[in-house]
C-alpha cells in the first residue's frame, strides 16, 4: 500500500513539474520565442513583436513575457497586457496553436523582451 501511494505521489509530482515553467512532455525543448523587428524608422521607432510557439504538438497558453517597464499605453491590453514590472501576458493568456505566431506593434525605443513563464496544453 505504501509503495502504491509513493508511486502515485511521484507520478503526480512529475506531471505537475513537467507543466511548470514551460516544460511539457511533448515539447520540453520547444518553448515560445520572442523576436522583435524594427519596422518603422521615425522618431520614435516602430517595432513588430512576434511570439512563436515552436512546439509542433501542443498549444502554448498563459504566455508571460519579461517586458521591463513596458507602458500599457503603447498597445491594447487585449494583445499584450502589463501585469507589473517585467511581467506582461500575451493575448489575455489564450492558447497559441502549435507552430503559430502572434504579433503586435509598438512605437517607442526598443524594450528587451523574452518569455518567462508558459504552459503547454497537451492532451
Amino acid at each position: 500500500m505504501q509503495t502504491q501511494s509513493f508511486k502515485l505521489l511521484l507520478w503526480t509530482f512529475l506531471t505537475f513539474a513537467s507543466l511548470h515553467q514551460g516544460r511539457g512532455a511533448k515539447c520540453s525543448a520547444d518553448g515560445p520565442t520572442v523576436n522583435q523587428t524594427q519596422v518603422g524608422f521615425g522618431n520614435p521607432p516602430k517595432f513588430m513583436v512576434e511570439v512563436h510557439n515552436n512546439c509542433a504538438m501542443c498549444p502554448v497558453i498563459d504566455v508571460h513575457i519579461k517586458c521591463g517597464n513596458f507602458s500599457q499605453a503603447l498597445v491594447s491590453p487585449r494583445l499584450f497586457k502589463v501585469l507589473g514590472h517585467n511581467d506582461c501576458v500575451l493575448n489575455a493568456g489564450l492558447p497559441l496553436p502549435p507552430l503559430q505566431k502572434f504579433s503586435f506593434n509598438y512605437s517607442h525605443q526598443k524594450y528587451p523582451m523574452s518569455p518567462s513563464i508558459w504552459y503547454f496544453q497537451c492532451e
